[in-house]
């Protein structure tokens, strides 16, 4: 166990780096530092209280306010007295049933500041980053009216940001932006849009900076803008909605707000305030900090649930080839999805928008020519299982009796959509879902959703988010307004870091810069097949779709075989080697197989992968690569097999827009 006392002593000595706030009365100095001693925390408390940041001495952020108005006039964190201060250091194991790797490490150390008004400040270090968080400790409720939440840069750092679409209501968003690449000051100039986490901050040779936010519950989620002075951001939280209206398919919309941010108990921590770290690019997809800081497994059983790939109807219009039947939202078009299902051996089919009319008064029964029940049957005898789509608040309204009605029958979980925010009120349903499908042994898929904040931990029944610009977006986003393969090299090092990720990849009709149309009912990808491939090992996702029309797959066998090989739950996840927006290169093992992806931006390059990962020994390797023309014709790809050893270097050459994919078993 490290020698605490040295390191926060340690720390100390290196504060003179950051110059401190002066305030009208002597502020009190606390001192927080990483196991490894990298990071260094710290806290000024007193007129004001402000935190700082230091990486291996340099400071990256300056004093930054830290304070949480009440409605009853009070500021926590203004005019302090700290009764108590507590410093201790923790290691633990999380068990982590469907996330990146099966267990996840926890060593911090933590100064808990216990202050004089029933309430405190909790600080924590780890190696890959620090976390702050108000908690209260009153018997009787309390109203937010705002919570000061400041991140002020040392420099003008250039940061990756995502803008939320231009919306009547600023506070809505599916959160499916693409990424803004700029310097922290440029914040300003988007005086009409809010920004959403999480941000990557690149501070130069200090390293990266990830923002965002964990254990966000019965509480809003933080939006940013620009701060008032200097190179800030600071956080935005949306109000209490005051009155809401229930659209025609059942979405609930807030049309006024309150002029608070939450109501809620007075004896409760609040959401973690995370800058997540990594000295380079490469540690960001695999930061753990929104894991770690995420409430405990509220599950007593988990067994029961069960990551994997589905077959899914809606982003390719419903629509099969070569069958004997009118395809649509019918029975025989969802046996048939679970006839392939079982070929490949894939876990689920989903049954997406249209298997329910979109009524207030409908109870979700199916359209005529539906038959769940039997679709249920059938999916068991051939060991698939039935997932179905539905608009949460709906689902919401009658989760208890159509869970209960659903789980009977067999189904496996819903699809969840169009929440398209993330006041109190929305973060309440969310959790409320989470724990009522948990009751009924059901999976729950989070779409129209912000960012994951360990609610997958929490109850690991949530299999996966969307809140990502995914590949729905072919459907109807031309070239000149998307730039794809920029950003599937963007995703893993930002929105990723916070959790799993609904991309729904698996395009077959793949399509290079030059070729490619947005076609609703006929979608393509942009970038290679190869491309498309890499995704299933490279992106996050226990629940992971095969997004294109069986008919396709089946007609692409060799593809089909290679992807259903792929597992979507992971003993270990590695990046090898990435660079955000030009490329990564990841390596997950499961069960003694190491699978390797690797994705590049439209800039063509080759890869030399150094197998001294493997560990020794002899391997076989299947190799899932771009064709010799795919910079031409997209959907062009080779796949070979060779043996190797540890040591070997095998040199991939990716074409614009490309990718890789290699699977690596034990021969001796």
């Amino acid at each position: 166990m490290p020698d605490t006392k040295r390191i926060f002593r340690r720390a100390l000595c290196l504060t003179a780096a950051c110059a401190w706030a002066v305030t009208a009365t002597v502020a009190r100095s606390y001192e927080l530092t990483s196991p490894d001693g990298r990071l260094h925390l710290a806290v000024s408390v007193g007129d004001t209280t402000t935190y700082s940041l230091l990486v291996a001495g340099q400071c990256v952020i300056k004093p930054s306010r830290i304070s949480m108005r009440l409605a009853d006039g009070r500021i926590l964190g203004d005019g302090v007295r700290v009764r108590k201060s507590l410093t201790e250091h923790r290691t633990e194991t999380i068990p982590a049933p469907l996330y990146r790797q099966r267990t996840v490490h926890s060593e911090y150390n933590a100064l808990n500041l216990r202050m004089e008004g029933d309430y405190g400040l909790e600080f924590r270090a780890y190696d890959d980053g620090v976390a702050y968080r108000f908690y209260t400790t009153g018997r009787d409720s309390l109203t937010v009216a705002e919570e000061c939440v400041e991140f002020e840069m040392a420099a003008n750092y250039p940061m990756v940001i995502p803008y939320a679409d231009r919306r009547a209501d600023i506070y809505e968003s599916s959160f499916e932006s693409q990424y803004t690449f700029e310097p922290v000051a440029d914040a300003a100039s988007h005086v009409d849009r809010l920004a959403f986490m999480p941000v990557v901050i690149q501070a130069g040779p200090a390293g990266r900076l990830l923002l965002t936010e964990s254990d966000v519950e019965d509480y809003p989620g933080l939006f940013l803008v620009a701060g008032d002075a200097g190179y800030a951001l600071k956080g935005v939280h949306p109000p209490v909605p005051a009155e809401v209206k229930i659209t025609g398919s059942g979405s609930k919309r807030p049309v006024r707000y309150a002029d608070y941010v939450a109501r809620t108990a007075g004896n409760r921590t609040f959401p973690w305030r995370v800058i997540g770290y990594s000295p380079d690019d490469a540690g960001l997809p695999v930061n753990d900090m929104v894991y770690k800081l995420a409430a405990p497994d509220r599950l007593d059983d988990v067994s029961w649930i069960r990551g994997g790939r589905a077959t899914w109807d809606w982003w390719n219009g419903v629509r099969l080839t070569g069958v004997d039947f009118r395809a649509g939202i019918n029975t025989q078009t969802y046996m048939y999805h679970i006839d392939f299902a079982a070929r490949y051996g894939l876990e689920y089919v989903l049954i997406d928008d249209g298997w329910y009319r979109r009524a207030a008064d409908t109870a979700f029964e199916p359209v005529g020519g539906l038959d769940i029940p039997a679709l249920c049957r059938y999916a068991e005898q051939k060991g698939v299982r039935i997932l179905l789509w539905a608009v949460g608040n709906a689902l919401l309204q009658e989760a208890e009796s159509v869970c209960a009605r659903y789980a009977a029958m067999g189904v496996a979980g819903f699809k969840v959509d169009f929440f398209d925010a993330q006041d109190q009120y929305l973060v309440r349903d969310i959790y409320a879902l989470s724990a009522v499908t948990a009751r009924h042994r059901l999976l729950i898929d989070f779409h129209g959703m912000y960012k994951p904040t360990g609610l997958s931990r929490t109850y690991p029944n949530v299999v996966n988010y969307e809140g990502v610009f995914g590949l729905e977006q072919m459907k109807w986003t031309d070239r000149d307004r998307a730039d794809m393969p920029l950003n599937d090299v963007t995703i893993p090092f930002v929105r990723m870091a916070a959790g799993p990720m609904d991309y729904t990849q698996g395009a077959m009709l793949n399509a290079t810069k030059a070729d490619f149309r947005a076609i609703d009912k006929r979608p393509m990808s942009q970038g290679t097949r190869a491309h498309q491939v890499a995704m299933y090992v490279v992106y996050d996702s226990p629940l992971v779709m095969l997004c294109d029309s069986p008919s396709h797959y089946m007609k692409e066998e060799e593809t089909t075989r290679f992807i259903a090989s792929i597992p979507s739950v992971w003993d270990r996840t590695d990046v090898l080697d990435g660079k955000l927006g030009e490329y990564i290169i990841t390596a997950r093992e499961k069960e003694g197989i190491w699978y390797v992806g690797g994705l590049t931006s439209w800039q063509a390059r080759t890869y030399a992968l150094d197998c001294s990962f493997l560990g020794g020994g002899k391997w076989s390797a299947r190799i899932f690569k771009d064709g010799v023309n795919s910079d031409l014709t997209a959907d062009d790809y080779r796949l070979e097999s060779r043996t190797v050893v540890s040591g070997d270097v095998l040199y991939l050459q990716m074409a614009p827009g490309g990718g890789f994919a290699v699977i690596f078993e034990r021969l001796e």
